[in-house]
């Protein structure tokens, strides 16, 4: 049992007491109770910023400010008829909002949200679970969630879902490249796959967060993927209500339905917590020195940069328009994945010798011309005499001769 104490200083001395048992319980049961009632009130949260933002109320009637809004939202839709398609797969339609759902409650378990405290003489890490494969569980999890979205929209038995879970599953799996390729440079420059240790490689200075020793590429790079992992705006072409109805969970209601909605603003939370993590030093910042509050302040650290991260979230979902799919793949594709990559190489001939990063950058920065002289000549051959196939989606008249029209037509008006 002495592996244990690898994992978390509560097992320390090789073996598990009736205490051990009961602080893992507590730190379990307020882990879950801290993930939900910021669930409660991210949902709220979004909801009155959007609101503030467009110039409306939002919520106002539910308890103060409207903040007891969701709580009524959640009791309305728990007594709701519990709806399920005559031909759809009844198993698969009540697993696949759990599949959607427990990812983002298992990836939420192993950050840490603080340093370590003492409590009657065992040292407690303020994080649920620290595996030696943090980051590896983190991306299994990713995986599973795609799972979820996909016999959601299969199992309904309805075309509608299913283009949509197709679209979905399509776009998750792109992105998901560029996002693993990130974190394999994260874990190159800390050289540890626990998310603890990840965050004590970032102790200390500000200009030690990654965010910074990386070059702020693979943090962009990041948080655009995790946005379009999370099918949050301007990447929510998976509910797109003007072309696919209402998305994969179109056949879902009642319980069923809040679970897939909780499971949305569940995984930005936990995500936008994961950013923090990766790039920003989880709970590192400016602690008094004063002994009874320096457990507080990494608490208070972590929840601040946590909040500007999901405010940064409803900010997108007021202010950017969605993207087209088409735009949506080419991004992932022809941008990102590439962009990860070469800084991945770059960062890791810069850790074995500087000539090699420099080497690696020069052979990079060809790689990248290569690259953009084919992605034009391709684009080229998509509209042009070569074209295989007719461009879709195209005006019948060029843009400059249509406008002329209009223009005229406003002038003998």
């Amino acid at each position: 049992m002495t592996w244990l104490a690898t994992v978390d200083p509560l097992f320390v001395h090789g073996h598990v007491s009736g205490i051990d048992i009961l602080i893992l319980l507590i730190r379990l049961l307020v882990g879950f109770g801290a993930l939900m009632g910021a669930v409660t009130m991210m949902i709220w949260f979004e909801r009155k910023a959007i609101s503030d933002m467009q110039s409306r109320i939002g919520p106002q009637r539910w308890g103060p400010f409207g903040i007891l809004q969701t709580l009524a939202d959640g009791l309305k839709l728990f007594f709701k008829e519990d709806l399920i398609p005559d031909q759809a797969d009844r198993f698969v339609f009540k697993l696949a909002p759990y599949l959607a759902l427990v990812p983002a409650i298992i990836t939420f378990a192993i950050i840490p949200v603080g340093g370590t405290i003492h409590i009657a003489g065992h040292a407690v890490m303020l994080q649920i679970a620290n595996p030696p494969i943090g980051i590896l569980l983190m991306l299994a999890m990713s995986g599973i969630s795609v799972y979820g979205v996909m016999l959601a929209g299969w199992a309904s038995g309805s075309k509608y879902p299913l283009i949509s879970a197709v679209r979905a599953s399509a776009q998750m799996i792109s992105y998901e490249a560029a996002l693993g390729i990130t974190i394999v440079t994260v874990v190159l420059i800390t050289g540890s796959l626990s998310t603890h240790n990840i965050v004590l490689s970032q102790g200390g200075e500000i200009w030690h967060w990654n965010v910074i020793r990386l070059g702020f590429v693979p943090f962009i790079i990041f948080w655009i993927a995790i946005t379009a992992e999370l099918n949050r705006p301007p990447f929510d072409v998976v509910e797109a209500e003007s072309e696919l109805v209402g998305g994969f969970n179109t056949e879902y209601s009642s319980v069923r339905f809040a679970l897939f909605y909780m499971a949305e603003f569940m995984n930005t939370i936990t995500m936008s917590a994961m950013i923090v993590t990766l790039f920003f030093g989880g709970p590192a910042g400016w602690v008094p020195p004063v002994s009874h509050l320096r457990w507080i302040f990494p608490i208070l650290w972590f929840v601040v940069k946590t909040i500007i991260f999901c405010f940064c979230y409803v900010w997108f979902r007021a202010a950017l328009p969605r993207f087209r799919y088409d735009q949506v793949m080419d991004l992932g594709w022809k941008r990102l994945i590439p962009l990860s990559l070469g800084w991945m190489l770059v960062v890791a001939g810069f850790i074995i010798k500087p000539a090699w990063g420099l080497l690696m950058a020069a052979a990079v920065l060809f790689a990248s011309v290569v690259l953009g002289r084919a992605f034009v000549l391709g684009r080229s051959r998509e509209t042009g005499a070569e074209s295989v196939l007719p461009p879709i989606g195209q005006r019948p008249l060029p843009g400059h001769v249509l406008r002329a029209f209009t223009d005229k037509e406003e002038v003998e008006e």
